[in-house]
């Protein structure tokens, strides 16, 4: 009876000690920016598979005209900036607009790793904003989304500035940015996302979503996401604890789990990494069943950093050219 009393002691004791550093925060807030991720970072990563493939570098294109670094909202000594690229050519009523979002992890990566994609947009009639956003080593979720929500809304106050139709916006965003994308668009009108930044009375809503390998849930079968087994995860760093301690949270960053009748058209550019996009059939049977477009565009031999290259930059073009014309 002794023994089996010792042996309880020691479980308890041991399931303690799990419990506590279950719980135990994470501290990634080191305020020094991450710059692991870069176009080139990637490019070295995905030739080891992909030998012959061309980084995308930024184009000199005539006809568009580009604003750079512009500051959307302030906190304190920080200013967040984002960079302008639209049709030379004024437009009555102005033109369609996108916001796009650059990948790294919620860590990592800079609004500079879209500048081509940006150009591309913007010769194809579209107001194309680049934007940055709080990395986890700054400020934990949801700090990003009420960073993007802000943006939106600087677009649409100054949209005669800038040549906008603050009737047709679309967010855009790779990796982390399109995990960001989706909950952003599918977070239309809820006022737990908007955060205090500046312009509160604008709307933040978008028309349409462009979702390249981004994932849509956190807590998923197909999920990859919160593997703490080896190093810290990029999603733990971001949500400051992990998802056994704090799941709710978790499930709550997941754009599956908020798709209602408010969500706006979606498209979906995948590669061969199915994690990368966890969640995405269920999302379109949702959306399915609320009558709300959407489709799939997948590059089935593509590394996940796919867009960033050729020969994969110019059909991802095509496709969100082709889907922005349908929808917005």
């Amino acid at each position: 009876m002794t023994l089996v009393k010792t042996c309880l002691s020691i479980l308890a004791v041991l399931s303690g000690i799990e419990l506590a550093v279950a719980q135990k925060p994470v501290n990634g807030l080191t305020g020094v920016r991450d710059t692991s991720f870069t176009n080139y970072s990637a490019l070295k990563n995905a030739q080891k598979k992909h030998p012959d493939i061309r980084l995308v570098t930024p184009f000199t294109l005539p006809d568009v005209r580009e604003k750079r670094n512009l500051t959307y909202a302030q906190y304190g000594d920080r200013a967040m900036q984002l960079d302008v690229f639209a049709p030379a050519k004024p437009k009555k009523g102005g033109y369609p607009a996108v916001l796009v979002i650059h990948g790294g992890g919620w860590r990592s990566g800079d609004r500079s790793q879209h500048i081509p994609l940006a150009q591309q947009l913007a010769a194809h009639g579209y107001v194309a904003v680049t934007v940055e956003y709080r990395l986890s080593t700054e400020a934990l979720y949801p700090a990003a989304v009420y960073d993007l929500k802000a943006a939106i809304r600087w677009m649409r106050a100054n949209a005669k500035g800038e040549q906008i139709d603050p009737k047709r916006i679309a967010v855009l965003g790779f990796s982390a940015g399109g995990q960001l994308a989706t909950l952003v668009g599918t977070t239309n009108g809820d006022p737990a996302f908007e955060g205090n930044g500046p312009n509160p009375s604008v709307s933040s809503a978008v028309q349409a979503i462009v979702d390249i390998d981004g994932t849509l849930a956190f807590i998923h079968p197909e999920s990859g996401e919160g593997d703490d087994s080896r190093s810290v995860s990029a999603a733990t760093y971001w949500f400051g604890v992990n998802k056994e301690t704090r799941p709710e949270l978790w499930h709550e960053a997941g754009a599956l789990n908020h798709v209602d009748s408010q969500t706006p058209p979606v498209l979906f550019i995948n590669s061969s990494v199915d994690r990368m996009h966890a969640g995405r059939d269920d999302m379109r049977r949702k959306l399915d069943a609320l009558g709300i477009y959407s489709e799939v565009k997948s590059f089935p031999d593509a590394p996940h950093t796919f867009c960033l290259f050729h020969p994969w930059f110019e059909p991802t073009v095509e496709a969100i050219v082709a889907f922005l014309k349908k929808q917005l």
